[in-house]
């Protein structure tokens, strides 16, 4: 494992992060770190995202700020070259996952078929997004697809909250867990720094529990 993904495991939890203005980038950054969290996925589904990594890039050096929503190999370069660590894509794009091998940078692009996890795996990934997990089975066919793939593991997204996330990470087919539950777009936006602060301290109470 890379530095990055090592943080991310003992992590657990890789917050999905939607800025709507750069400003609240860095206090949201802070507000996960005092939780417990030292990574931050900021996504590409506002104008802001590129501001928002470079300004935790700048910032706050204790986050490993990463980009999701990654569509396309020109949005990889672009969050890159403004400071994100890793990479997360919705699903597999075969053109982001060789760019990013080939320049060691962490992709985790989103798998739900057989066929998809063996082109990653073939690719030399052994972690990949799972998503929306709640679509498409969640624990139960993470475990099913894990039995053929014993070298791989899942990053689920869509559905892990509070109340069910420990049953999640009990799992060793189970990697991380992503989404935005502990970092509300809405809380950002108001600036409900201590609440997001307070959500991931009781998500990672109950991985502990």
């Amino acid at each position: 494992m890379s530095k990055i993904t090592d943080s991310m495991k003992e992590s657990i939890i890789v917050p999905v992060v939607v800025i709507e203005d750069a400003k609240d980038a860095v206090p949201t950054a802070n507000a996960l770190l005092a939780g417990g969290i030292n990574v931050m996925e900021i996504t590409l589904r506002t104008a802001a995202a590129l501001d928002s990594i470079r300004n935790v890039a700048a910032q706050c050096p204790e986050m490993i700020v990463g980009v999701g929503t990654v569509l396309n190999i020109d949005q990889a370069k672009e969050a890159v070259e403004a400071g994100a660590k890793f990479i997360v894509s919705p699903g597999f794009d075969k053109k982001i996952v060789k760019w990013c091998v080939k320049n060691d940078i962490d992709v985790t692009p989103g798998c739900v078929t057989p066929t998809e996890i063996m082109m990653a795996r073939n690719l030399g990934l052994r972690i990949v997004k799972f998503f929306p997990a709640n679509v498409y089975g969640g624990l139960k066919a993470i475990t099913n697809l894990a039995a053929p793939f014993t070298d791989m593991q899942f990053l689920p997204t869509g559905g892990v909250n509070t109340e069910n996330i420990a049953e999640f990470v009990a799992n060793p087919a189970i990697f991380a867990v992503g989404g935005s539950w502990v970092c509300k777009k809405a809380d950002i936006a108001a600036g409900n720094f201590d609440k997001i602060t307070e959500l991931c301290k009781e998500a990672r109470a109950q991985i502990k529990s």
